[in-house]
């Protein structure tokens, strides 16, 4: 049997082989709806919508998404399988509304090491903030009304289709409530419970980051993913808090030249992400006045940020993170290999090793 570093090394290569082959899909279909989307003759502002769309959707990403739905249907079969491409387009086009939307929240001017479509639109009209923010909201919204679009003019059966369409807009309903809550976790006073912090991720990327493409994946294949739904969503918010603490952990403590962002971004904004909690909850005293004094803090100093993490590693907070993810991620392995003697065994190892690997990723 191969051994945890074979089984890593094999799951980066599957994944990369997805993101290659769907990246060139996803060209393809821009390709197609720039030449068909149906507009007024004389508007100029709609194909300028679907180009930044398209360069917004083509710029990176790691596609798992695409990977967790593929390696679903493989659950169940080897063979090709009706209306999982364009499962596939209706997951990535749900994330580009998600990104738009997130950088209009955040006012954040890049993504993926480019302009957001909002900073994009600034640009585009400069002297006036009400249009550029308009047309940014409306860009996510179209890509929203595609994602749906595309699972009804799949190749799939029509209940499938319909089953399809289901699941990805009960997973878009999810991630709005899920971006209410996360804005809300920072407004309430004290520290937010753990259990909280867990349910904001749940709904705010697990339900469409892992478990929707699951579902899509299985449904695409013929099988009945409602007959499985309280492992599959265990397994999701498992996968998705182990990812989310991931994320949180190099926030503060990643090394910008391999995540290739700053450290300390959450700590200026203020959020209250598990690193930050699991910090305040280790210190007192005047180091907890440095903390709190930097938390929300825009202007906080390259410096001040490397005392904060200085303070944290004092206190064993990467340790306690690291383990949090581990913890999380053996609960996620040890679920998926029950599915073993149920689905087929190859894309169970998939699943089962997803957590180690999310684990262990450095950016």
């Amino acid at each position: 049997m191969a051994d945890t570093a074979d089984l890593i090394e094999e799951t980066r290569a599957r994944v990369a082989g997805y993101e290659s082959r769907f990246n060139a899909r996803f060209a393809a279909y821009f390709d197609t709806l720039a030449a068909t989307i149906d507009a007024p003759g004389f508007s100029r502002f709609t194909p300028e919508c679907v180009g930044l769309l398209r360069e917004l959707s083509l710029r990176g990403g790691k596609r798992m998404r695409v990977a967790l739905l593929y390696e679903a249907a493989r659950l169940v079969t080897a063979e090709p399988v009706a209306g999982l491409d364009a499962a596939a387009l209706s997951i990535e086009l749900l994330q580009t509304h998600g990104l738009i939307h997130d950088d209009i929240i955040d006012g954040s001017p890049t993504r993926r090491g480019g302009p957001s479509t909002h900073q994009a639109y600034r640009e585009r009209f400069p002297s006036q903030p009400r249009t550029a923010l308009g047309l940014a909201v409306l860009a996510g919204d179209l890509a929203l009304a595609l994602s749906l679009r595309v699972l009804l003019d799949s190749d799939a059966p029509l209940p499938v289709r319909h089953s399809m369409v289901e699941a990805v807009t009960r997973a878009a309903a999810d991630t709005f409530v899920g971006q209410i809550v996360d804005l809300e976790r920072d407004f309430t006073d004290g520290l937010p419970d753990e259990e909280v912090l867990h349910e904001v991720t749940d709904y705010k990327s697990a339900r469409y980051s892992l478990l929707a493409p699951m579902e899509l994946g299985l449904l695409a294949a013929g099988e009945r993913p409602g007959r499985f739904a309280a492992e599959l969503r265990r397994y999701a918010r498992l996968v998705g808090v182990c990812g989310q603490m991931r994320d949180d952990y190099l926030d503060l403590f990643g090394d910008p030249k391999v995540t290739g962002k700053p450290v300390g971004t959450d700590l200026r904004d203020g959020r209250r992400t598990y690193a930050v909690r699991a910090l305040l909850s280790a210190v007192g005293g005047t180091e907890r006045a440095v903390v709190t004094a930097a938390l929300g803090d825009p202007s906080c100093a390259e410096e001040t940020v490397a005392a904060v993490r200085e303070i944290a590693e004092r206190h064993g907070v990467p340790e306690r993170l690291r383990a949090g993810m581990r913890r999380h991620a053996e609960s996620a392995s040890e679920l998926a290999g029950t599915w073993r003697g149920r689905w087929r065994d190859d894309a169970v190892a998939f699943f089962a090793y997803l957590p180690v690997w999310s684990v262990e990723r450095t950016a």
